[in-house]
This record gives C-alpha cells, structure tokens and sequence, in this order.
C-alpha cells in the first residue's frame, strides 16, 4: 500500500551543534543522507516549518524556564546540566524544532499528508514543564499533543515511545490528564531512571500512563510481544483519535549509550504495527518525531526504514542483527496487564 508520508526538516536544525556531544549535528547530516541514498527523500512532501509561538510554549513550559533558556542561550549558551548544552543559536533552534512537530501534526490532521515524520533537533520528550534534561529544551511531542487537543479540538492522544531512555518529562507533563495515553517501552534501569511500571498516572490521568521497562540486552522478538499483549489492548479500549511516536533509535544494538538489541529490520517492524493500529482507530493518522539514536550508521538506515515502511516499500538491513538475551517476560507483563486491567 502506497501512502503519502510528510516531512518536516530545515537545515537551521543544524545550528544547535556541539561537535563532541552526542546529540550534535551530524545526526540530522547522517539521516538526510540516508534518506537520499536510499531514493525516499524525494518521494516525500515537505512540510513547512516556523517557529512555535512563545505563547504557546506556555500551555507546557512555564514561563519562567523560557525566559531561562531564551536568556541562556542568548549570553552565548554553555552547558545547562551534565548532558544538556546550548549555544547562541539553540533558543530560536528549539522554537523552530517545536513548531515542526506541532506543523507536523496540523498536516496529518487537515489531510495534507496521511503520516508525517518530524526531523527536528534538539529532542524533547526529557523536558519538563520548568527545566531541561537529556539533551532537550523544549517538549515537542508533548506540544505537538496539546496543539491537536488545544487547537484542533482532539479528546484522545496516544504517544508511543520507543526510545530507548524513558521520556520523564512527557510522562509528568500528562500525568494527571486523560487526553493522552503515554505509552513507553525502555530499558530500566538507565537514564532518567523513571518508568517503572507502577508509575501509571494520578487524579484524572490515572491509568493513562502505561510503562514497559526492560531489561537490557531484548530486541526483535520481545518489542513486538510487548506492542501485541500491552499496547494494542490499551489503545483498542482508548481509541486515539491520533498516534504520536517518540521515535528514538537508541535501543539499536549498535548504540553506544544503551544495551537493548533491536535492528534496523525490528524498527521497521514496529513501524508496520504502529501502521496497523493508526489504520484501525483513526485513519492512519500518525506523526513521528525525532528523539534519540547516536549510532550514525543505524540511525540513518532505521529512519530510512521506517519512511520505507510508511511509503509500503521493503527496507534493507545492510547492518544485521544482535543476538536477544534470553528473559522470561511473562512475568512482567502480567503485572502490567493486571494493574491496568488489561487481561
């Protein structure tokens, strides 16, 4: 099946750069390339993209963290915690980044594109409503969310994510609200060291978040075991009105700052059951956005999968596979489908 997939990508995504760092430039140089060399990216529709309005930063992001990161970035930037830096060019970088993610979403829900993937940098799903962490500024997923419920009158949300690390900060931003479904599967424990799988919101949010940590060293088998038992019963009794996707491919096996063993062939296969389930309850209409991923071989071929996927062609996996480490997951999941009712 052929569909129409949109992308979001402006080359001043590049200047939120510290060369040595690992979330640097050459992630977005290495997946643009990959895109071109693989024949996708000129099968795709651009999808314009300006800056979010301030404003509306507000409706995640205090306004008191704004005005630090504006002020921060603007005196020349340095290093905000142990993981996370700004340069001069970094506040207007994270607004434009925003606002791609938000336009993203605008265009799959006016019909423009039936799917869209949203290149931006820097990632967001580690920020909180009033401070940084793990490399992001601004929540763009979360933004995302909130324009299509704010703007675009949605009552249902569903964001997945599959980075590797546990997006913290998406999971406190909707902890008390039912309007999303947070869903994640990571490796725990790792960086930020939340996500354990009592952690399942609270007052009117609670039961609409759903985490799925992992041991590390599981890959192409346990992922989809984990989409089919626990995320596809949830999203059948929620019945999102649009997917969201926190795509980070930091659980490659090739990664250097994770240990979870999925390929570029497993990120692809993911991506055919988040099809699946975008075609079943709201007409395809999914949006990725850019997270993790820091190996740049895997993370070009895995981006360059999931827009082949998307666009009902057969990626390649030049890379190959890493061998599972064998663990009983009955357990775990059992637990999960009894906190959340799901057996």
């Amino acid at each position: 099946m052929t569909r129409q997939l949109g992308l979001v990508y402006d080359p001043r995504f590049l200047e939120h750069d510290q060369p040595f760092h690992p979330e640097n430039a050459q992630r977005l140089k290495a997946i643009i390339g990959g895109l071109e060399e693989a024949g996708i990216w000129d099968k795709t529709v651009n999808i314009k993209t300006t800056p979010i309005a301030e404003g509306f930063l507000f409706r995640i992001h205090k306004p008191h963290y704004v005005d630090s990161i504006r002020k921060f970035a603007g005196s020349g930037g340095g290093m905000l915690d142990i993981n996370t830096y700004l340069n001069s060019q970094s506040y207007q970088v994270a607004l434009l980044a925003a606002g791609g993610a938000v336009q993203a979403a605008e265009a799959v829900l006016s019909g423009k594109v039936e799917q869209a993937f949203a290149l931006v940098r820097p990632p967001g799903h580690h920020a909180h409503p009033s401070r940084a962490g793990g490399f992001c500024l601004f929540n763009n997923i979360a933004l995302a969310a909130e324009h299509a419920i704010h703007n675009l009158g949605l009552e249902r949300v569903l964001v997945v994510d599959f980075d590797v690390h546990h997006g913290d900060g998406t999971q406190a931003i909707f902890y008390s609200r039912k309007d999303v479904l947070y869903f994640s599967t990571h490796q725990y424990p790792l960086f930020p060291g939340t996500g354990h799988w009592k952690e399942i919101g609270e007052g009117p949010g609670e039961g609409f978040t759903i985490n799925v940590p992992l041991p590390a060293g599981l890959g192409y088998e346990a992922y989809p075991r984990v989409f089919a038992e626990i995320l596809f019963p949830a999203a059948n009794r929620y019945r999102p009105e649009l997917i969201l996707v926190s795509a980070g491919y930091d659980a490659h096996w090739r990664d250097p700052l994770a240990g979870m063993r999925l390929s570029t062939k497993g990120f692809a296969r993911l991506t055919r059951m988040l099809l699946d389930l975008a075609e079943e309850h709201c007409s395809g209409k999914m949006v990725l956005v850019l997270e993790g991923g820091y190996d740049l071989p895997a993370l070009s071929a895995s981006v360059a999968a999931t827009c082949a996927v998307i666009l009902g062609e057969d990626p390649q996996d030049s890379l190959g596979q890493s061998a599972e480490t064998p663990y009983p997951l009955d357990d775990l999941l059992s637990k999960i489908k009894e906190i959340h009712r799901l057996a």
